[in-house]
């Protein structure tokens, strides 16, 4: 048998040869951008090029601060195609958090949207291994980078003042230029996959699950066998007769693997920019015809009050696939009944790559609320909480663990694997498999909170408001919330009487905005366990049945 690597360039080669005019479609606002995958590939090879021009070699790490664009993809692509690792940043998370990551992974060069430029130069500003940065719009807003690349902004490509001072001294001038003026001063033909499949390819940090974000390293094949994964009949399953909508985050995990995904299939993909409200959406999903959309339920559920209020329909849409929080079969039912299509649930996480299960779209209607089953390549088990195994496997709550050639080992720069003797990697979650094999997460095994399909973590705004002199002790506990999945509650025990909802100030600039809770309870007395930690058991009860006393 031959040697065939498998590395990513393939699936645009792929695309390119045997799909060459199929669609890449971007929407900026009420304006779209299309050109087909001979095209997309073709620039996406020439920046290669470019980037080795700028002196980045082969294992060198660069940072994406983006939207979902055919201009992202076209780094994507670019980067991990001549061996570079793309490391995607969240723009949701604070500059400090962002520039804590940047450092850690010593990113070389910075790719940003235009809109988000003035965050970029926080990072750049804090950051000393940015080399680079690409605007990858043709202009940037007003006081951004300089849209002709070279000259920057009066006072240096960063503006003085900008640094984010936990992280550093930045430099002051750092070169800026857009995507195309890159293509047309170093863009050069240039030669992919010419290293093992083991190669690193991309890097995702977690959303700080544990306190700490930690990172993920794909590599060439863990990404190419998870495409297989995904591409089966009764996991996404898409084809070159499909139109597919990414909503998805590629900066979160590989936008589900679905950029591979799509182009591997043959498959026209549409991505929404940043505009990811009803109207916009429902504008581009009619224009396009599309038939397979993918997104947490927020996006979902904002696309169906607009539907709603308009009395739009999309005829052609045959599919969505919902992941993120879980998803009650209520909502399930209620997505389908607006949408007109079937809804395919889903499990997976960042170090899952991240698909761990999906529900196939001819699901049994008599196993509602389920993540569906695993496709082949990735192995489920259940242990009791000290790490083994159980010997009932079905209908029976454990803590869930996993182990496949597209889950993590060890998380980057780490010491030590994060598998267990057996080499599964413990989840996190509390889960039940059924008769079926279906899988059903019943809870996280810690107090995480997961709103949006994004994790906030209680123990650092715990952190933050337990330093106050006006509070005893405090506590974070999510409620359920039928838009977000869940949102924080932060409940008090107050030394003084001082408005507890000023407590929320304290969290401005230190924590990501939609982390800051939406709703303040005082407790006269804070429940303690056995131990003298905090019963949250308990609070969350408490709160549910109306005893807790909510300020806001």
């Amino acid at each position: 048998m031959q040697t065939y690597p498998l590395t990513i360039d393939k699936f645009l080669d792929h695309a390119a040869k045997w799909f060459g005019t199929t669609e890449v479609v971007g929407a900026a606002g009420p304006a779209t951008t299309r050109y087909g995958y001979r095209d997309l590939r073709h620039r996406a090879n020439r920046l290669s090029g470019a980037f080795a021009a700028l002196g980045l070699n082969a294992g060198d790490r660069i940072a994406t601060l983006a939207w979902n664009t055919p201009h992202h993809l076209e780094v994507y692509y670019g980067a991990m195609g001549m061996g570079l690792v793309c490391h995607t940043l969240n723009p949701r998370l604070t500059a400090q958090q962002l520039a804590a990551m940047i450092d850690e992974a010593d990113d070389r060069l910075l790719a940003v949207s235009a809109d988000l430029m003035p965050l970029a130069q926080q990072l750049v500003a804090a950051c000393p291994g940015i080399r680079h940065v690409v605007c990858l719009d043709d202009a940037a807003p007003e006081g951004g980078a300089a849209p002709e690349g070279g000259a920057a902004p009066e006072g240096g490509a960063v503006p003085k003042g900008g640094a984010v001072p936990e992280s550093g001294a930045g430099r002051a001038d750092t070169p800026v230029m857009t995507l195309d003026r890159l293509l047309d001063d170093r863009g050069a033909a240039h030669a992919w996959g010419d290293f093992p499949e083991e190669t690193p390819a991309g890097l995702c940090y977690t959303s700080g699950t544990t306190g700490r974000p930690k990172g993920v390293l794909y590599t060439h094949r863990s990404n190419y066998l998870h495409t297989l994964r995904a591409l089966q009949a009764d996991a996404i399953a898409l084809t070159a007769a499909d139109v597919l909508l990414l909503a998805v985050p590629m900066f979160h995990a590989n936008g589900w693997g679905l950029p591979f995904a799509a182009p591997a299939a043959g498959t026209k993909i549409v991505l929404p920019g940043r505009h990811l409200d009803g109207a916009s959406l429902a504008r581009l999903m009619r224009d396009e015809s599309v038939t397979v959309g993918v997104g947490v339920q927020t996006v979902w559920l904002g696309l169906v009050d607009h539907l709603d209020r308009t009395g739009e329909t999309l005829p052609a849409l045959q599919r969505v696939l919902v992941g993120g929080s879980s998803c009650p079969e209520a909502l399930v039912r209620h997505l389908e009944t607006k949408l007109g299509a079937r809804v395919q649930t889903s499990w997976g996480m960042t170090e899952l790559s991240p698909v761990g299960t999906i529900a196939p779209a001819g699901r049994d209607p008599e196993t509602p609320g389920t993540a569906g089953r695993p496709p082949i390549g990735l192995d489920l088990k259940l242990t009791d909480a000290d790490g083994v195994t159980l010997f009932e496997q079905r209908d029976t709550l454990g803590h869930l663990k996993v182990r496949g050639a597209s889950v993590v080992d060890r998380y980057f720069l780490a010491d030590e694997d994060a598998l267990d003797v057996e080499g599964y990697f413990d989840t996190g979650d509390l889960a039940t498999i059924d008769a079926a094999g279906n899988l059903t997460i019943r809870g996280r095994a810690k107090d995480l909170i997961k709103s949006g399909g994004e994790w906030i973590n209680p123990a650092e705004i715990e952190t933050i408001i337990g330093a106050h002199p006006s509070v005893r002790h405090v506590a974070v506990i999510a409620r359920s919330d039928a838009k977000w999945g869940e949102r924080p509650v932060l409940i008090v025990e107050q030394a003084t009487g001082d408005d507890p909802r000023a407590l929320l100030d304290l969290l401005r600039g230190k924590v990501a905005d939609w982390w800051i809770p939406d709703q303040v309870a005082t407790v006269a007395t804070m429940p303690l366990a056995a131990t003298g930690k905090i019963d949250k058991v308990r609070l969350r009860a408490d709160y549910a049945q109306g005893t807790i006393e909510r300020a806001a």
